[in-house]
């Protein structure tokens, strides 16, 4: 099973859940060898994927969002081993206001074009950000 977006439970799960600060949502996204246009328009996942990146951006930090990290996936050591990801990052949004702000916005769901063409399957963690601490658990 694939995962290409959210559900309405899982929106709705978001939005009930108004803690205020920042939030941090950690991507993993694995690209399509070739994206799939309903347009029949040609390109490869990670083009489609590049154009939503570059669509989207304004809208994005015009609410304040910033990417906090990026990585290169190199290896699954405790998981799935067949899990891949082609790209892994955490956007932070001030706000989840600000992260529903986006997701309603008219220009961010053109971009939202390109993104659903371009990903083959993904993961989108929320998650609150903590202090750092001396150990793994803390």
């Amino acid at each position: 099973m694939t995962h290409t977006s959210f559900t309405a439970e899982g929106f709705a799960a978001f939005r009930a859940n108004d803690r205020p600060g920042p939030v941090h949502m950690l991507n993993l996204v694995r690209f399509r060898a070739e994206a799939a246009y309903e347009d029949g328009r040609k390109a490869t996942g990670a083009e489609a994927y590049a154009a939503y990146g570059r669509e989207s951006a304004p809208v994005f930090a015009r609410l304040g969002g910033r990417i906090v990290w990026r990585g290169s996936f190199e290896q699954m050591l405790i998981g799935p081993g067949e899990e891949r990801w082609d790209l892994c990052f955490i956007a932070e949004y001030p706000s989840p206001e600000a992260f529903v702000a986006m997701i309603k916005d008219p220009k961010y769901r053109r971009a939202m074009v390109h993104r659903q063409a371009g990903v083959e399957d993904s993961r989108l963690i929320r998650t609150g950000p903590l202090a750092l601490g001396g150990n793994f658990g803390e």
